[in-house]
């Protein structure tokens, strides 16, 4: 990607990385130096554009996984602050924030079909934890903490993002959480289902590494029809012309070499 891509400009500290994919193996970097890598508008914008890029690759050149992580061990804090002064007090610009530009990269995020594993060290809050939540897998530090004390700072979260939460955390979490203020430690994000996995805080970067690149020995296109009904699903369907759909990697080179493995006792070759 080019240095707009990745959200470099300047006189401006924070960027998204795109790396490409090794062994198979993708990584998004949020980076905001000296601020626990706050987003910012520009880095919103990147995350969609990127993520947009990332769906659009043919399957079979696609990274088989991709990760998220923060840069300097801290996965994200949330929104700029520094830049909130500048439309947060208009109705309109406020609205068109978060309806146009976290929402949609949010959507980029979630909508892509390529299994995505957060890699959370340290703080994962506010615009970190949606980023958070729209992964398939999530696995923290045992330091990590998790939050939106957003009600410090005067605002409630937006509709669809709030939305997005209620389908990862429990209400009585998210009610703890915006209500009063409060973080949640690693062990109690683990008990209600905010993460998958807690390890020690060396080791997060590691065991991420080794269940994205585990996906090798499974099916690619399994995982991305997968992701699809669970969206399917998740919005009241999937419809009459989704269902049909469903079924059409009846003949796929994928389906017939996983079945046709296991009758003949041998490990699957999906292939690249």
């Amino acid at each position: 990607m080019t240095d707009t891509q990745q959200g470099r400009q300047a006189g401006r500290a924070g960027e998204v990385r795109f790396e490409p994919a090794s062994d198979g193996v993708a990584r998004v970097v949020l980076a905001n130096p000296g601020k626990l890598n706050a987003i910012d508008i520009a880095m919103w914008q990147t995350l969609r554009t990127g993520f947009e890029e990332l769906q659009a690759m043919p399957a079979d050149s696609a990274p088989i996984a991709v990760i998220v992580s923060g840069a300097n061990g801290q996965f994200a804090a949330g929104g700029d602050i520094a830049e909130f002064a500048e439309f947060r007090f208009d109705e309109e610009r406020l609205r068109d924030f978060h309806e146009q530009i976290v929402g949609p990269a949010l959507d980029a995020i979630r909508n892509c079909d390529i299994p995505l594993f957060a890699q959370i060290d340290g703080a994962c809050v506010g615009g970190g934890l949606e980023i958070a939540a729209c992964c398939d897998i999530r696995i923290c530090g045992e330091t990590s903490r998790f939050g939106a004390p957003i009600g410090r700072l005067g605002f409630p979260m937006a509709p669809g993002e709030l939305q997005l939460m209620c389908g990862i955390a429990p209400q009585a979490v998210l009610r703890e959480m915006l209500l009063e203020a409060r973080l949640i430690d690693a062990a109690t994000a683990l008990r209600c289902g905010l993460v998958h996995q807690v390890t020690a805080d060396a080791d997060v970067a590691a065991v991420t590494q080794a269940r994205a690149q585990a996906l090798h020995k499974l099916a690619p296109q399994a995982a991305r029809i997968n992701k699809r009904t669970l969206r399917q699903i998740a919005r009241g369907g999937p419809d009459a012309a989704e269902r049909l759909a469903h079924y059409r990697y009846a003949d796929s080179a994928e389906h017939r070499e996983g079945v046709t493995a296991f009758i003949n006792r041998r490990p699957p070759r999906f292939g690249r």
